[in-house]
């Protein structure tokens, strides 16, 4: 409850720091998900110096606040010139907007898209069953249809004819990755682009996760297949600034090939008697503190001090990769090509879910990722310039994890609630049954220390009914404090 006298500030900020000492460390290397950390000492008091600059500016209008205007349009400038536009390229009439974050770029993208077929009473979009699930999150928002395309299993990339086949009518985009967030593969952009300019539709490129590395690293020679404005067809581009731009989050870029493309985003009302509204993206107002402290982030990199992190990413990734390569009972998912090492299991009797926590008491903390389809379990690492100075350490660390994995033995769930894991429906789930699976997976005021048992509930599921039980257990997690 509200204290009725408030709370010294000091106490206050005490209580703050207690309360992350229970976090994920977001720096020192040894966190592959979730955050993105440079290494780059300073680079925190800048973003936050820069924050509190304009943190109380409202985006709403930017005739009142043309900084924040003047800092959007500068940002849009660097990502659309990084991605292959601006003035004397392929895509000189480049706009964008600046948005919260890749899932706001990608709605944003599906809306602009949507709407600019008025025509159409049911819409639909064509993404890659490895496209990110923000896609499905617009679609359910958007009340458009998603058809998903199902990607090889060896090259973990969908194919140009079956996206292809999958465009009808009603297609208003379709979607590719550069590269997917789960395995970090690049998809064929330019022959998903190609079919959908031949079709009349728009093309969407997620690089939301690695659209400010992949130049660089092309940059360095790694072959990065083409995937921006320099290929016919692609018509939009999403880029998070809070991923390998190293900015605080949360900061997007939302990128069209022209103004034309991007009208249909803008939300403008007039007809009531308040003041005129025009959104470019979803909210209203916005505190300018994230783009503020994304400009100055960028600033202060520069280009060449991206392409020494980036050098030191690829080092750090092949790093990683050759130690996974070392292990028996270990394979890589795909040989890297970004800033992903994704890789499973080769042993029956080694259970990824129980790898992930023998990682985790040792002080790496990676993302476990479920069946799907043909795709086994898998383990992601998502690699940033800070992991590099601790990598060696890594390789003795995932041998010993191994082993003891192999000791515990893979995680036997009860074979009635395997059997109801495979037959339940989300509609049969009551709160008593979830109440009780909760508290027989651990789950009470807080996630429980190992999350295997969780994990291989899950890994059993049909996808369905794994939503509904994230649903339920996290809704268990977000109870009020009285």
């Amino acid at each position: 409850m509200i204290d009725k006298n408030g709370v010294p500030a000091e106490r206050v900020l005490d209580e703050i720091r207690q309360l992350r000492a229970g976090d994920r460390p977001v720096h020192g290397g040894r966190l592959f998900a979730y955050v993105y950390d440079p290494g780059v000492g300073g680079l925190d008091a800048l973003g936050a110096a820069a924050h509190a600059e304009s943190a109380h500016v409202n985006g709403l209008d930017p005739t009142a606040f043309p900084s924040l205007l003047a800092m959007e349009n500068w940002l849009v400038g660097a990502a659309g010139g990084l991605l292959g536009g601006g003035p004397g390229s392929a895509a000189p009439d480049v706009v964008g907007s600046v948005t919260s974050g890749g899932t706001e770029s990608l709605i944003l993208a599906v809306k602009a898209a949507r709407d600019a077929r008025p025509e159409l009473t049911a819409p639909r979009i064509v993404v890659p069953a490895s496209g990110h699930a923000a896609f499905a999150k617009a679609a359910h928002l958007l009340r458009v249809g998603l058809d998903t395309v199902p990607v090889d299993p060896v090259t973990l990339r969908p194919s140009v004819a079956d996206m292809a086949t999958a465009i009808g009518p009603e297609t208003v985009l379709v979607a590719c990755s550069a590269p997917s967030y789960a395995h970090g593969v690049v998809d064929p952009v330019a022959g998903i682009a190609q079919v959908a300019a031949a079709a009349g539709v728009r093309c969407h490129v997620d690089a939301c996760f690695g659209g400010w590395t992949l130049p660089y690293l092309r940059r360095l020679g790694v072959p990065v297949p083409p995937f921006d404005f320099t290929v016919d067809g692609v018509t939009s581009i999403s880029v998070d600034l809070h991923k390998y731009a190293y900015a605080p989050k949360g900061v997007s870029v939302l990128l069209h090939r022209d103004a034309t493309l991007r009208s249909p985003q803008y939300f403008a009302y007039a007809d009531w008697p308040g003041y005129t509204m025009v959104n470019p993206v979803l909210a209203s107002t916005r505190s300018g503190g994230p783009i503020a402290a994304a400009y100055a982030t960028l600033r202060h990199l520069g280009d060449d001090g991206y392409l020494r992190l980036a050098a030191t990413t690829r080092d750090a990734v092949g790093t990683l990769a050759a130690a996974v390569r070392g292990v028996d009972g270990l394979r890589l998912m795909a040989e890297p090509e970004s800033t992903v090492v994704c890789f499973t299991g080769t042993d029956p009797a080694l259970d990824l879910f129980v790898l992930v926590d023998e990682l985790t008491a040792r002080g790496w903390h990676t993302q476990p990722q479920l069946r799907y389809a043909d795709l086994p379990a898998s383990v992601h690492l998502t690699v940033t310039a800070s992991v590099a100075p601790r990598v060696a350490e890594f390789g003795p660390d995932l041998t010993a994890a191994v082993a003891a994995a192999r000791q515990a033995g893979p995680v036997e769930l009860p074979a009635d609630l395997v059997a109801l894991a495979g037959s339940l429906t989300p509609e049969a789930l009551t709160p008593e049954l979830i109440g009780g699976l909760a508290a027989g997976l651990g789950l009470g005021a807080g996630p429980p220390d190992r999350m295997a048992v969780v994990n291989t509930l899950l890994d059993a599921a049909p996808a369905a009914l794994r939503e509904r039980l994230l649903v339920e257990f996290v809704g268990l997690l977000q109870r009020p404090t009285w």
